[in-house]
């Protein structure tokens, strides 16, 4: 395998996961369809992941989620390091589309420098 295909598929997944959250920022929960459909029909699955969501994005979980996570893929050495930082990436770029950018952009910051982080010398 080539060294670089895993940057290359993640600078390929994560504006894709940006994209797929500002579809579900506006296509679900800024949609005025869906406020007269949830009333209406507050059982359909639908409105249930509206819902949800509107309480995620209220307590802030996703921001938090990705802060906390940054932060210790900060700390934590080697591969596992890496992953953590992916895995802030995934929960703050839609913590930055769904209204925890306040959170979620310390988050998406840390998370970069501990990816380009240079590894250390021996």
């Amino acid at each position: 395998m080539h060294p670089r295909l895993p940057w290359i598929l993640l600078l390929i997944a994560l504006p894709l996961w940006l994209a797929a959250s500002y579809g579900l920022r506006y296509g679900l929960m800024e949609d005025p369809q869906w406020v007269g459909t949830c009333v209406a029909e507050a059982g359909r699955w639908e409105c249930q992941l509206r819902s949800n969501l509107g309480w995620l994005i209220h307590f802030r979980a996703l921001g938090w989620a990705a802060l906390v996570t940054s932060v210790l893929a900060f700390f934590v050495p080697g591969r596992v390091g890496n992953a953590l930082a992916v895995l802030a990436l995934l929960f703050g770029l839609p913590a930055l589309a769904l209204y925890n950018a306040s959170l979620a952009v310390f988050a998406v910051v840390i998370a970069g420098l501990r990816l380009v982080r240079a590894k250390p010398q021996k």
